[in-house]
């Protein structure tokens, strides 16, 4: 089963029109796209994922509302040309839900899990040509802790990145479970049970294959741009660096450029585009968290073009 995390949330934070365009950039397993399609009347969802199997059991879904949606096999980095293609300029509403899958995560075989054994794969589109596998086998010492620090933010990434090019010097690590049992042999019993840093190298390792903090923040300008005046943006994020660059986009765009600050008259193209909905992001109930605990990093933050 998924669990789409701050629905209620999100839905109502995007304040839907029944005769208007709405993005959901990451379909998923459907939870949030359904509801918005439930929603409309005239209106139209278009729904992006780059996830075949995704894609396959969300259209079972979404079909049974009505039949006001398209969905695009397409990472959400092309969010602007795809809707160009589609002679769509302009949008009332846009959401990303940065989280993983459950059932993604569930399935042994995608390789997203510490849990599971299965390959090292994590790529969300199977026809990228870069796996979790690669990057273990092929990236220096250097380039995998920052990884694992940046995107990780685990303090034993030298540690660890030096036994993974200890071990694959003399066989290559292709599962998951190997990847989990070097993890642990690098920092010892005592530091793996208390400070879990598969979570954050498994972590670390997705973002670099599915380029995912470049995305968003290409992704999220474009968006800014798409959308209609009134027309809304949520972001649900579940890591800091991801709700960093959240964050930092929507301050910018939300402020008067420093460049003209203090000018009796503010030329247009200077003022901010967006107001923040919630200046604190907002984040799941005690009751969510128990339901899910994958809940418990997730913040929702909301804009509105101005």
């Amino acid at each position: 089963m998924h669990y789409s995390v701050l629905l209620k949330e999100a839905i109502e934070g995007l304040d839907i029109k029944e005769d208007g365009l709405y993005v959901d950039c990451t379909l998923g397993y459907a939870g949030h796209s359904s509801e918005i399609l439930k929603r409309l009347k005239t209106g139209k969802l278009f729904a992006f994922d780059s996830d075949s199997e995704a894609i396959t059991y969300s259209n079972q879904k979404l079909k049974n509302i009505n039949s006001n949606y398209e969905i695009i096999h397409s990472n959400f980095v092309n969010l602007k040309q795809e809707l160009e293609k589609r002679n769509i300029s302009k949008v009332d509403g846009i959401l990303f839900d940065l989280g993983v899958s459950s059932p993604q995560i569930d399935n042994a075989k995608r390789g997203f899990s510490f849990m599971n054994d299965g390959p090292l794969d994590m790529r969300m589109n199977k026809d990228s040509l870069k796996s979790a596998k690669d990057v273990v086998n092929f990236y220096s010492k250097e380039e995998l802790a920052n990884i694992f620090f940046t995107y990780g933010e685990e303090k034993m990434s030298n540690v660890i990145a030096k036994k993974i090019v200890e071990v694959r010097s003399t066989k290559e690590i292709v599962t998951t479970k190997e990847l989990v049992e070097v993890i642990l042999e690098s920092v010892g019993a005592k530091y793996f049970n208390k400070e879990h840093p598969e979570r954050k190298i498994f972590q670390a390792i997705r973002i670099e294959v599915n380029d995912e903090l470049k995305v968003l923040e290409s992704a999220l300008n474009d968006a800014i741009e798409l959308l209609n005046e009134k027309g809304r943006i949520a972001v649900i994020t579940f890591h800091s660096k991801e709700d960093r660059i959240v964050k930092h986009i929507f301050k910018k765009q939300s402020e008067v450029d420093e460049l003209v600050k203090g000018l009796p008259k503010i030329p247009d193209e200077y003022k901010p585009k967006i107001k923040l909905i919630n200046k604190k992001p907002i984040i799941p109930s005690d009751n969510e968290i128990k339901e899910n605990s994958r809940s418990k990093s997730a913040k929702l933050r909301i804009i509105e073009r101005i």
